[in-house]
């Protein structure tokens, strides 16, 4: 197969957005280890300061930071595909080298396949939660 001149421009496009949107994801999942590392902090500090807050044992508030830390590092494998797959692009085009463009696309779809696992676990969870409501509103209601 050949790529006409048109493919390899959408390929090298595609190649630099997916530098772009990478580098950001990069920085959000930063910013996002540093919100996780202070989160068990901000929870307790608010706790001592509201009614609401101060029944929650503050022993849980670690566990926060933990589950933000977890999906940090979930999401941090979106932006690493993408630089993978926007680095091996750019250099398989720029060298005409074909087994380079076949590894950019493996991860490419690497990406799309964690999009669609992350997607269906999450609709999984959001019909678990209906159902939940569901049952605990009409157990209320009875």
């Amino acid at each position: 197969m050949v790529l006409t001149r048109e493919a390899q421009f959408y390929l090298q496009e595609s190649g630099k957005w997916a530098n772009f949107l990478a580098i950001v994801g990069f920085i959000m999942c930063g910013l996002f280890l540093i919100l996780a590392l202070c989160i068990g902090a901000i929870f307790s500090m608010v706790a001592k300061f509201s009614p609401v807050y101060s029944a929650i044992p503050t022993g849980i508030f670690p566990f926060f930071s933990v589950i933000f830390i977890l999906v940090d590092v979930l999401y941090f494998f979106f932006p690493f595909y993408l630089y993978q797959f926007a680095g091996k692009i750019k250099k398989g085009l720029a060298i005409m080298n074909a087994e380079e463009v076949t590894q950019s696309l493996g991860k490419l779809k690497s990406f799309f396949k964690l999009c669609g696992i992350v997607t269906i676990v999450a609709l999984c969870l959001y019909a678990l939660e209906i159902l939940a409501f569901i049952i605990i509103g009409s157990s209320m209601h009875a």
